[in-house]
């Protein structure tokens, strides 16, 4: 009985506590206890004015009072109607010392008076007058990109190889001068540049051969005849080509020279997976070709070179050649035709411009120079990608900038004229 009178005692002193507390107490406004958030509010105001560049275009309009109006009114029209508010373009000058201009400023307002309570937000708006560009610079090398009518591709699941080349002369468009990206239209015409013979005036020399085949790559039909009882044969003149004229031979996706292809030589031949118009190699291609590259006396070799690594991620330099070029594929790939390191001993080699980082003493995506031991001259380079059957040009594309790396040029945004500061205060009506 005694616990029970004690504990209704300490209740009636709690309550007579709170009640005391409460009677004090001073509580905030309505508007207080979930206010606007008012720089929020003008940020996302602004945007909105300017989602069609109405906005940019009134703010450098100072003397078009008919847009100004019509600013207002769209302004007003906004903001909820407790909502006083002031909004001014500035003008940017780096002129006796001021940022921001006001002597030239144009305000708009529905209040001589915002109150205590005010926030704001600024917005940075561009002229229509001027053009903000990046001018890339040229890389001194003609550009072959495989678009042959006459052979297949593999690996390259769910494109066509030319869908795949019109891909890659968009990107590299900005990069070459146009006459300097040449497309090598069928096998006639790529057996014409094995003979180093220009298809258009270009430079042979030196150039970048991109092969938009995958695993496949075209075969003319006077090699398809010359070489139709060892095909790795070909792949072998290609690396001595490669070595004479200095070539990066750009292989796309999965595992280089596998298999070629010519529509109508092989038109009865098809690659053991029901593709006609193309003859497996195997391992020999590559083989093959890295011996060309080397100098090195043909022999047949049909030992398989790649690994199956998996997951692979970019480089650091890959990541923020990415971020610098704008070409963005995923950081993280499967490859499973990744070459072996010891190659670069065997048919002297130097790796540069990793796309991926090494794993398990393999390289998933390399330029591989050709660099004779105690020499400094590059003559002729492989670059490969090892991923898993469909390509992603991106990867290729990032690859090539690298090992050029071609400065962009930009303009800057704080050219005289060219930028306003527009700045929208707001503050609730009748003060606090």
């Amino acid at each position: 009985m005694m616990r029970t009178v004690e504990t209704l005692i300490v209740i009636l002193i709690m309550t007579g506590a709170f009640l005391t507390a409460s009677f004090f107490a001073v509580l905030p406004s309505p508007r207080q206890v979930s206010p606007i958030n008012l720089s929020r509010l003008a940020l996302t105001t602004l945007q909105t004015l300017d989602a069609q560049d109405d906005l940019s275009a009134i703010a450098f309009d100072t003397t078009n009072d008919t847009a100004w109006n019509q600013l207002q009114i769209a302004l007003s029209a906004c903001l909820p109607p407790n909502i006083v508010y002031n909004l001014t373009a500035y003008d940017i000058s780096t002129q006796n010392g001021q940022l921001y201009n006001a002597a030239s400023a144009r305000s708009i307002s529905n209040a001589q008076s915002l109150g205590v309570g005010s926030d704001v937000a600024s917005y940075l708006v561009a002229s229509s007058n001027v053009t903000f560009s990046v001018t890339p610079q040229k890389i001194a090398a003609t550009l072959y990109i495989l678009n042959c009518s006459d052979s297949n591709g593999w690996w390259i699941t769910g494109y066509t190889v030319q869908s795949i080349a019109q891909e890659f002369a968009q990107m590299f468009a900005s990069y070459f001068d146009p006459s300097s990206i040449v497309m090598v239209q069928n096998t006639t015409q790529l057996g014409q540049l094995l003979n180093g013979q220009p298809l258009q005036n270009e430079t042979v020399q030196n150039a970048i051969v991109i092969n938009t085949n995958g695993e496949a790559v075209p075969i003319p039909q006077s090699y398809a005849t010359l070489y139709s009882s060892d095909y790795a044969q070909y792949d072998y003149q290609l690396g001595r080509m490669v070595n004479r004229y200095n070539w990066t031979w750009v292989s796309i996706v999965g595992y280089p020279l596998y298999y070629v292809s010519n529509t109508l030589a092989l038109s009865g031949t098809q690659n053991s997976w029901g593709i006609y118009g193309m003859k497996m190699v195997d391992a020999a291609g590559l083989n093959a070709f890295l011996e060309g590259i080397d100098g090195k006396p043909y022999s047949y070799n049909n030992n398989w070179l790649t690994s199956d690594v998996g997951v692979v991620t970019l480089t650091a330099t890959a990541l923020s050649n990415c971020s610098y070029y704008g070409i963005f594929p995923s950081p993280t790939q499967t490859a499973s035709r990744a070459l072996p390191a010891s190659i670069t001993t065997q048919y002297n080699l130097t790796i540069t411009d990793m796309v991926f980082n090494a794993k398990n003493n393999a390289v998933p995506g390399a330029v591989f120079n050709h660099v004779f031991r105690g020499g400094t001259n590059v003559t002729g380079s492989l670059f490969t990608l090892g991923v898993t059957r469909v390509p992603d040009i991106r990867l290729a594309g990032l690859g090539i900038l690298s090992n050029y790396n071609p400065a962009l040029y930009k303009s800057q945004y704080t050219a005289a004229g060219s930028s306003k500061l527009v700045v929208l205060q707001l503050g609730l009506a009748g003060g606090k």
